[in-house]
């Protein structure tokens, strides 16, 4: 529950799974704060010279106990043990591995606001300099909760404010965080240096110039997929008029409009800028500009890619292709959030070198991606609208040989249309893209065999998921159940981790889950099995299994007791619209007292008694949370 960790980065869709779009970073930097608290004084023996040993002149001398001395030399060798699954290890061998362990520790990582106090993890762990919390389930991002859940981030940066001094870093995902939390942030910490909040909500641009001015020495504000509200403050002219020390501004999810010159000039002043994503409201011809002052980025997220208004009744604009020319280091780029295709051409220049693309937000077709997809040789990532068709994955797959992953959201997420791409596009990328480790692919008719293929071609997948949108959507050319598919998925693919189902799935389905799904970490289910046999499957077969999301499926009671055995090795289970009763959640309290339990109900039925719309359930060593809003019951 509390661990060192390099955490990553999610879909897009109401009714299916969506995954955190960023990539947190872990802090490098491991050598011990200068103010931090030290050992404890370990005791010390005095020895003096015995009979027989020589001259009573001889001074006395202290020697340390040859515990300590192992714990010293502990200490030198567990600051270089950065993986957070090999320091949890360390942890366990004794009492004092277990301590050292944890005054060499400065990264925090903590998957869930509520497994933990923050008055019991700083007193653990006493010199954190970067702290990384997550909040809500991951289903709050497809309004499967109701708001004001919880989540908050003031009791922790309150305690941290009080612990740590030297806080470096701050990564928060779906917590809740006000004006207020950024300014105590702000104020409490001389070197903060990083802040990363990711689907976040609370806050406004009023929290964002107080950390933007009071934190001189920040290198990093990435601001992804949260919710800003527009306070009417101009934020980007609060950071310091000296040179700055940042390396990646991201915004494009603040949904205002912002002082270009103030950015221009923040731009022309951080020559350490590597990263830069610009929201909506920044035209291609701002955009050129902030190019030609910046060459040196490395990852740009553009913006709208249009012109504005004004612009656009200009015969003859800048020249933006010479722009991307000049801007060599450049290998990830996204943005094109308003995009006119006709200015598409311009990133020619950069794609030989692009290892990342991201058009998640480019409504394109086939034929507009063909000239710019063709001479991305080196992409390893690319997500992309269902907008480029079947013929357009074909052409992904015959360029990007080594494309690691790929990410096909819908442009129309409605389940009673025929969407753009098929088991056809599953298949060339298959095929074409040996190297595949991570798919997600939205679509509205699939196969068995196209899955089958994948499952032979991309043995090294680790994550699969396959979002067949429309309710028990069966293979389209048998009618069979997509069984045979996601069993051979499991079965041929050694390294999967993380798998999400949807289509017409009976229990044979989750049999083979349960069967060769052993390092199975994460698995979300949509509108899928037969009978509580499917989850007793999957619980009694997935000895890994972390995080387990149920949606709109047939489990009752009996399902969710067949994996008592099993919760306490769990970060959570979430299911929601099944069929469990308050009786059999009870059940689960009274036999694991450990656990948490939540029930919760939206607010327009809570007098609803036994029917349990939705059950949150995880683990804590600090029992129920006192923070609960009236439409949740802790059991």
């Amino acid at each position: 529950m509390i661990t060192n960790k390099k955490p990553r980065s999610s879909d897009t869709d109401s009714n299916y799974m969506r995954d955190d779009r960023t990539e947190m970073s872990e802090d490098d930097d491991r050598s011990p704060p200068s103010n931090s608290i030290t050992h404890d004084s370990s005791p010390t023996r005095t020895c003096t010279p015995g009979p027989g040993s020589g001259s009573s002149s001889v001074p006395e001398y202290l020697a340390p106990y040859p515990d300590q001395v192992l714990e010293n030399v502990l200490e030198n060798v567990l600051w270089f043990l950065t993986s957070r699954k090999d320091r949890n290890a360390a942890s366990l061998v004794c009492r004092s591995w277990y301590r050292v362990e944890a005054l060499t520790r400065s990264d925090l990582f903590i998957g869930n606001c509520y497994a933990v106090s923050p008055k019991r993890a700083m007193s653990r762990f006493t010199r954190i300099r970067s702290v990384t919390l997550k909040g809500k389930p991951r289903f709050a991002d497809f309004n499967l909760m109701p708001p004001d859940w919880g989540a908050h981030f003031a009791p922790w940066v309150s305690a941290m404010a009080m612990t740590y001094p030297w806080l470096e870093k701050v990564h928060l995902k779906r917590m809740s965080v006000t004006d207020d939390d950024l300014a105590l942030l702000a104020e409490s910490f001389s070197g903060f240096k990083e802040l990363v909040l990711v689907c976040c909500d609370g806050f406004g641009t009023s929290g964002l110039a107080i950390v933007v001015s009071r934190c001189r020495q920040l290198k990093v504000l990435d601001l992804i997929e949260s919710e800003v509200s527009d306070d009417e403050v101009d934020w980007i002219s609060c950071f310091p008029d000296t040179e700055t020390c940042l390396e990646s501004l991201i915004f494009d999810c603040v949904d205002c409009p912002i002082d270009f010159d103030a950015l221009e000039r923040l731009v022309a002043r951080s020559p350490s800028l590597k990263k830069l994503r610009l929201n909506r409201y920044v035209s291609i011809g701002q955009l050129y500009c902030l190019m030609v002052r910046a060459p040196h980025l490395t990852h740009l997220g553009t913006g709208s890619f249009s012109p504005s208004e004004d612009v656009a009744q200009v015969e003859q604009g800048p020249d933006y292709a010479s722009a991307f020319a000049a801007c060599k280091s450049l290998v990830c780029l996204s943005g094109f959030r308003e995009i006119i295709p006709d200015y598409l051409p311009a990133i020619n220049p950069v794609c030989a070198n692009l290892t990342s693309l991201n058009f998640s937000f480019a409504d394109v077709s086939a034929e507009q991606l063909k000239p710019i997809i063709s001479n991305c040789h080196k992409l390893q990532i690319f997500w992309v609208l269902d907008s480029i068709c079947d013929e357009g994955l074909q052409a992904v797959a015959a360029t990007c040989k080594e494309l690691r992953e790929l990410r096909v959201f819908p442009v129309d997420p409605r389940e009673d249309i025929e969407g753009p791409v098929s088991e056809v596009g599953l298949q060339a990328i298959s095929e074409g893209c040996r190297k595949l480790q991570s798919i997600l692919y939205f679509c509205h008719r699939m196969t068995n065999a196209a899955v089958v293929t994948m499952s032979k071609n991309c043995p090294d997948l680790v994550v699969f998921r396959l979002c067949i949108m429309g309710r028990h959507q069966p293979d389209h050319v048998t009618g069979e159940p997509m069984d045979e598919g996601f069993g051979a998925i499991v079965k041929n693919c050694k390294k999967l981790t993380r798998l999400a189902v949807s289509g017409l799935l009976t229990d044979r389905a989750f049999a083979y889950i349960g069967k060769y799904g052993k390092i199975v970490r994460t698995l979300s289910v949509a509108f899928a099995g037969d009978s509580d046999m499917g989850l007793k499957y999957v619980l009694e077969g997935c000895p890994r299994l972390q995080k387990l999301e149920i949606r709109d499926s047939p489990f009752g009671d009996a399902a969710l007791l067949s994996g008592l055995h099993h919760y306490y090795n769990m970060r959570f289970l979430w299911m929601s619209a099944c069929k469990l009763s308050r009786q059999g959640c009870q059940q689960i309290v009274q036999a694991l007292p450990r656990l948490v339990v939540e029930v919760i109900k939206h607010e327009d039925n809570v007098d609803m008694d036994e029917y349990v719309e939705t059950l949150y359930m995880y683990r804590s060593l600090e029992g129920p949370r006192d923070d609960a809003p009236r439409f949740v019951s802790i059991l």
